[in-house]
């Protein structure tokens, strides 16, 4: 482990916590309060469409009711839109980007096209300066998009490696072949950011050494990794968890209501009884 570990709980506030949730904050709670560290709170509402007040109250009367207390001021990412776009500019001056015009009905077709064996067929790529130039005086919308092959070219390699770590602390080096990524998206019309960008940004401001989230975002780890090299931000350790599933056997989710921390305070369930429920035993320092 590091010398001071500093986790993280970044919830977005566009339903109510359920038990995947708790799962997932009480083991980045648990681990830094057993090693003397730093607990950390960001709120996710880059979607304003989507992002509701009452949710967000919502998060903190659960973390209220589970005992958890963070260190630090909450993070709103709503507030930090300029940092976000600040970055992207950096990242388009340095050609690291470029404009993408394509619908996602125009990418879902790409996407499920017939290719060759073994071929891969790239989604989108930068277009000529002449079509750019036409697409934006027709003023078709766009979203920036990371160019995969300028930013290997950039390091000047085409693997990024990363450290991840199991629960023991036991660290292992991976590394991970860039060209096996999509260019992806960084920034929109209606997204100043992209949930890639942003939490890579917000964690190196909140000083995150560990990040442990769910299995479900593994996939995303080699683009982080990119992202903080290219962005020249520090690298973390990561660690992913199981997801917790319904009766059903799917991941839940916010609408999956019965297993909402606040339908399950309802019923009277106790903070100590959701701690059984997901096995990761009593809060360091509680008999």
């Amino acid at each position: 482990m590091p010398q001071e570990t500093v986790t993280r709980f970044a919830p977005s506030p566009t339903g109510y916590l359920h038990l995947g949730h708790a799962y997932s904050l009480f083991l980045n709670h648990d681990s830094a309060r057993k090693f003397g560290g730093v607990f950390r709170l960001r709120i996710e509402d880059i979607d304003q469409g989507r992002s509701r007040p009452e949710f967000e109250q919502a998060i903190f009367d659960d973390l209220k009711w589970l005992g958890v207390s963070w260190d630090g001021p909450v993070v709103r990412q709503s507030e930090r839109f300029g940092i976000y776009q600040d970055a992207v500019a950096d990242l388009a001056a340095r050609g690291l980007v470029y404009r993408c015009f394509k619908t996602r009905a125009e990418l879902s077709a790409i996407a499920s096209a017939p290719h060759g064996p073994g071929a891969k067929e790239p989604l989108t790529a930068p277009l000529p300066p002449d079509e750019e130039e036409a697409m934006l005086a027709e003023g078709k919308a766009f979203a920036w998009r990371l160019n995969i092959r300028a930013a290997m070219d950039t390091l000047g390699r085409r693997e990024i490696g990363a450290t991840l770590s199991d629960e023991t602390g036991a660290a292992e080096e991976r590394s991970f072949d860039l060209a096996a990524l999509d260019d992806a998206v960084m920034a929109r019309k209606d997204f100043p950011t992209s949930y890639h960008l942003a939490s890579v940004i917000d964690d190196a401001a909140q000083g995150v050494s560990l990040v442990w989230r769910g299995e479900d975002l593994a996939d995303a780890l080699p683009l982080h990794r990119l992202l903080q090299e290219l962005l020249g931000l520090p690298a973390p350790v990561y660690r992913h968890h199981r997801l917790i599933l319904g009766p059903d056997g799917k991941r839940l989710a916010k609408r999956d209501k019965a297993a909402t921390l606040r339908s399950l305070r309802e019923e009277g369930v106790s903070p100590d009884e959701i701690r059984r429920r997901l096995n990761v035993g009593a809060e360091p320092g509680r008999t």
